[in-house]
C-alpha cells in the first residue's frame, strides 16, 4: 500500500530503540521487566489473563463491594511487584526474592480481608481491631511502594502528606482552619481499610467497574488494527493539505487519546509516526513535538470515551454518561478547531506543503478495508445513550470487537490474539489501578477530616467573593494537583479537592467538574512538570521546556473554553433553566442560544489562532495581531455589545488580509 512507504519512512527516522528509551524515561508504565525465565513468563501471563477473565465474569456476577474492590486492588499490586523493577538500573531479566515476598504479602492481605469480611460487616460495623490496623498499615505501605514504581514519586508523596495530616490535625501550632478533633490509629486505618471510603473508595470502584474494562477494550481495538486504521484515515483526509502531517497528528492523536486514556503513551505510540512526517515537510522540531503532545492531551476531553474519565465523572456526580458526553462535544470541538487552525496558519506562514497525494492512501480504500473497525465504537455509543449499564456496554463492545475483526483477514483476531489482548489490557491497567489505590488514601483522609471543605473554603476566601478570581485560583489549584499524574487520578483528586469551591457560587455540579477536569488534564503539558510535552520533545529531539510552552499555546482554547462555559452554560447544552441535556431530553428551547455561543466561540478561537501565529492569508503585523486577539476575546465575553464590537473588527481584518494576500507572496518564517 502507498501509506506503507510513509510508515517505513517514519520508522527509519524514529528507531524502535529511541521510542523505547523515551517511553522508559517519561512513561514509567513502560519501564517493565523482560524475564528470561519461561516459567515466570508463563506464570505472569496466566495470572494476567485470569485477572482479566475474572473482571469479565464479575461484570454480570458481582461480589460484595468491599471484597470486589479488595481483589481488584491487591492482585493488581501483586502483579506490579512482579512486573516493575524496584529501581531503573536493576536487572530486569529476573525477579528478586523480596519482590516475590511483596507479591505474597499482597495476596495475604487480600485473603485476610476475605476471611474477616463477615465479622467486619455484621459484628464490628467497620470498626478496626488490632489485626485490621496492622494489615491496613501493611497494605498502605504496599500501595505506596507500588505507586512509586509505576507513577514515580509525585503521587505517593502527595498521598503521604495527606496521610500525615490526621496524626497532627489537632495540634495547636496548625492554623485554626486546619484544626480537627484527635484521631487514633483505629480511626485512620479503619477508614482506609475496613470501609469503602479509603483504599477501596469510589476511585477503585470506578476502576473495577469501568476503567479496567475500557482499558481492556482499548487493547482489543489495538489488536484488531484500529491504531493503523485511524492513522491511515487521518492521512487520507488531511495528509495532502497545507501542513498535512500536523493535521494528521491532531486527528489521529485525538481519536487514539480518547480511547486509550494515556497522554504520554499516546504521544509515543502515534508520535513515533507523525513527528517524523511533520519534521520531514519542514515543521520545527519543538513545534512538531508540541502538536503531538497537545493533541494527545486533547484526546482526554474528546467524547465518546474521554479516556474513561467520563465514566468516573458519571459515578462521582450522579449525572448520566449521556449527559456528560453530550455536554463535552462543543468544548472538545473548539479545542481541536484551535489546534487545526494553528498548525494550518503555521504551515501557511512557513509555506509548508502537504505530502504528495500519490504517496497517500485513498479515503475510499481505507474505509473499504477498515470500516468494520468502527462498528464497536458506534455500538458502544448507541448502548451508552440507550442507558445500558456502562460495565455491560464495555463487555458487549469487547465481544463485538472480536466478532467484527473476523470480517477481514488482515484484522482477524485468533485465539492467541485474544489471549494477548487480555494480557496486554491487564498490563496497561496496572498503573491506573495503583494510582486509584493511592488516590483512595487522599479520599479517605479528606472524608475523615473534612479537609476538602477546608480547601474549598480557603479558595473561596482568597477569591474575596469574586467568581472570576475564584475560577483563576481553582484553575491554578487543579493544575498543581494534576501535575505529574495520569488523567484519571488527576480528575479524581481535583474533583475531590477543587470542584467544591465552585459550589459556593452556585455553579452546577457538571460545570464545576468539567472545569477542574480540563485543568487537571492540562497539567500534563504545563511546565515545569509537563510529562506529555517532555515525552514528545524526546521523540522530536527538541527542547523539553520550549516544547512545553508551545504545547500550551496550541492548547490555548482549552484554557479559555472552561471559563466560557462557566459564564455561558449553553456551550454545555444547558438551557436557561439550568438543566443539562441528556440522552433523551435535549434542551430544544435553548437551541438559539447554543448556536450563538458555539458560533461566536468558534470564530473567536479561529481569530485567536491567527493572532497567535501571526498569519491568515499572509503575515500579520504586531498591531494587527494585538487587535485581532483583543477582538476575539470580546466575542468570548457573554455580552451582546462586545459581540457587536468584536465581529466587525475580526471580519475586517480577515477581508483586508485576504485582499493583501492577492497582492503579495506570503513570506516564510525567518
Amino acid at each position: 500500500m502507498k501509506n506503507d512507504k510513509l510508515h517505513a519512512a517514519a520508522d527509519s527516522e524514529m528507531s524502535q530503540d529511541k521510542v523505547k528509551k523515551v517511553l522508559e524515561k517519561y512513561d514509567l508504565e513502560s519501564n517493565v521487566r523482560k524475564w528470561n525465565n519461561k516459567s515466570i513468563v508463563w506464570f505472569f501471563s496466566i495470572l494476567a489473563i485470569s485477572y482479566a477473565i475474572f473482571h469479565l465474569y464479575i461484570t454480570f456476577n458481582p461480589l460484595p463491594t468491599l471484597l470486589q474492590r479488595n481483589f481488584h486492588l491487591m492482585f493488581g499490586l501483586g502483579m506490579v511487584f512482579l512486573l516493575y523493577p524496584t529501581f531503573k538500573a536493576q536487572d530486569r531479566r529476573k525477579i528478586p526474592f523480596y519482590d516475590w515476598m511483596l507479591f505474597g504479602l499482597t495476596i495475604a492481605s487480600c485473603i485476610y480481608l476475605f476471611t474477616v469480611y463477615q465479622d467486619i460487616v455484621t459484628v464490628r460495623g467497620g470498626v478496626a481491631n488490632t489485626a485490621d490496623i496492622l494489615m491496613a498499615i501493611l497494605t498502605v505501605v504496599l500501595v505506596f511502594e507500588a505507586a512509586r514504581r509505576v507513577t514515580g514519586w509525585v503521587l505517593p508523596i502527595l498521598a503521604l502528606l495527606f496521610l500525615a495530616y490526621p496524626f497532627f490535625s489537632h495540634q495547636d501550632w496548625l492554623p485554626r482552619m486546619l484544626l480537627t478533633r484527635p484521631f487514633d490509629l483505629a480511626d485512620i486505618f479503619g477508614q482506609l481499610y475496613t470501609k469503602t471510603e479509603g483504599l477501596f473508595s469510589t476511585a477503585i470502584g470506578a476502576s473495577v467497574q469501568f476503567i479496567f474494562l475500557f482499558i481492556l477494550f482499548g487493547a482489543f481495538l489495538a489488536k484488531s488494527g484500529m491504531g493503523k486504521f485511524f492513522n491511515d484515515l487521518a492521512l487520507a483526509l488531511a495528509g495532502h493539505k497545507q501542513g498535512g502531517p500536523a493535521k494528521v497528528a491532531v486527528i489521529s492523536s485525538a481519536f487514539m487519546g480518547s480511547v486509550n486514556g494515556s497522554a504520554v503513551g499516546n504521544v509515543v505510540s502515534t508520535g513515533a509516526f507523525t513527528i517524523p512526517l511533520m519534521k520531514r515537510i519542514g515543521y520545527d522540531k519543538n513545534f512538531a513535538g508540541a502538536v503531538e503532545a497537545s493533541s494527545s492531551i486533547g484526546g482526554q476531553i474528546l467524547p465518546p470515551i474521554m479516556g474513561a474519565s467520563a465514566f468516573i465523572m458519571a459515578e462521582t456526580t450522579g449525572i448520566s454518561y449521556g449527559t456528560i458526553a453530550l455536554s463535552a462535544i462543543i468544548p472538545a470541538f473548539l479545542f481541536f478547531l484551535s489546534s487545526i487552525m494553528q498548525v494550518h496558519y503555521r504551515a501557511g506562514r512557513a509555506n509548508l506543503r502537504g505530502l504528495p497525494k500519490a504517496d497517500l492512501p485513498q479515503v475510499k480504500k481505507v474505509l473499504k478495508e477498515g470500516w468494520h473497525l468502527l462498528i464497536p465504537l458506534i455500538s458502544l455509543i448507541m448502548m451508552l445513550f440507550a442507558n445500558v449499564p456502562v460495565s455491560y456496554a464495555a463487555f458487549y463492545t469487547i465481544m463485538i470487537t472480536v466478532v467484527v475483526s473476523w470480517f477481514r483477514k488482515h484484522t482477524r483476531m485468533h485465539f492467541k490474539d485474544i489471549l494477548q489482548a487480555l494480557e496486554t489490557g491487564t498490563r496497561q491497567a496496572l498503573s491506573t489501578i495503583v494510582a486509584c489505590g493511592v488516590v483512595g488514601i487522599v479520599i479517605g483522609v479528606v472524608n475523615l477530616t473534612g479537609f476538602g471543605a477546608t480547601l474549598s473554603s480557603a479558595i473561596t476566601s482568597l477569591g474575596a467573593g469574586s467568581l472570576m478570581f475564584t475560577l483563576l485560583l481553582t484553575m491554578l489549584a487543579s493544575i498543581v494537583l494534576g501535575m505529574g499524574l495520569p488523567s484519571i487520578p488527576a480528575y479524581i483528586i481535583t474533583a475531590t479537592m477543587a470542584a467544591p469551591a465552585l459550589a459556593e457560587f452556585g455553579i452546577p455540579v457538571l460545570i464545576a467538574h468539567l472545569f477542574v477536569f480540563y485543568f487537571g488534564i492540562f497539567a500534563n503539558i504545563t511546565p515545569p512538570v509537563a510529562l506529555a510535552s517532555f515525552a514528545a520533545s524526546g521523540l522530536a529531539g527538541g527542547s523539553p521546556m520550549k516544547t512545553g510552552f508551545i504545547s500550551l499555546r496550541l492548547a490555548i482554547a482549552g484554557f479559555i473554553v472552561p471559563f466560557i462555559f462557566v459564564y455561558e452554560p449553553a456551550m454545555l447544552l444547558i438551557d436557561p433553566s439550568g438543566l443539562p441535556a441528556n440522552a433523551t431530553e435535549f434542551p430544544f428551547a435553548a437551541i438559539p442560544q447554543i448556536i450563538m455561543v458555539a458560533v461566536s466561540s468558534a470564530i473567536a478561537v479561529v481569530a485567536i489562532s491567527a493572532a497567535v501565529e501571526g498569519f491568515i492569508h499572509t503575515n500579520l503585523n504586531v498591531l494587527t495581531r494585538l487587535v485581532l486577539g483583543i477582538s476575539s476575546l470580546l466575542l468570548i465575553v457573554p455580552e451582546f455589545m462586545t459581540d457587536i464590537i468584536g465581529y466587525p473588527i475580526i471580519i475586517l481584518i480577515f477581508v483586508l488580509n485576504y485582499i493583501k494576500s492577492k497582492k503579495e507572496t506570503p513570506a516564510a518564517v525567518s
